[in-house]
């Protein structure tokens, strides 16, 4: 039974997915439709699988992380969760959530989100990184390239996390 998956496969997820990995969790990854390239990344960071946020998982899971601030990937993710499952919200902003039929939530399912992270929670972090060691995956844009570097963002363009250059 997998331990979990990352809707969305940016900035984020691809350190997360690392960590996960490195405690024994099996990590399965969400991406667009047709995204054969971020699939391929998450497979690359150990996902044992990787597919689009339309399709079912191979089998279903413990937990999801939502990433993309995506709201009509909520009812996917609970879709994808067993019966006491859990679905996090890990984005700063995200879209409405589309309405859905209680029977998603239904068997104890938790939707919860996550507010922010704390020093501590960073200061654990860095000692954590290195033992893994993680490794991060950037995409450099100059100050003067923000507009452009959102662009390809939006378009799911970029492996790993977008870095603004001063």
């Amino acid at each position: 039974m997998p331990d979990g998956s990352g809707y969305g496969f940016g900035a984020s997820a691809h350190i997360v997915a690392q960590v996960a990995r490195a405690e024994g969790r099996r990590v399965f990854a969400f991406t667009r439709r047709n995204d054969v390239t971020g699939q391929a990344f998450a497979r690359s960071l150990g996902a044992e699988w990787a597919g689009s946020s339309e399709s079912a998982p191979p089998e279903p899971l413990d937990a999801a992380i939502i990433f993309a601030p995506v709201g009509a990937l909520v009812p996917a993710a609970l879709r994808a969760i067993e019966p006491g499952g859990t679905v996090v919200c890990a984005g700063i902003h995200m879209s409405d959530i589309p309405q859905f039929p209680y029977e998603l939530l239904w068997g104890e399912r938790i939707l919860r989100s996550v507010a922010n992270l704390t020093r501590r929670d960073a200061e654990e972090f860095l000692a954590l990184a290195p033992t893994i060691p993680v490794r991060t995956t950037i995409a450099p844009y100059r100050l003067a390239h923000a507009n452009r570097a959102l662009a390809e963002l939006r378009r799911g363009a970029v492996d790993g996390a977008a870095v603004l250059i001063p």
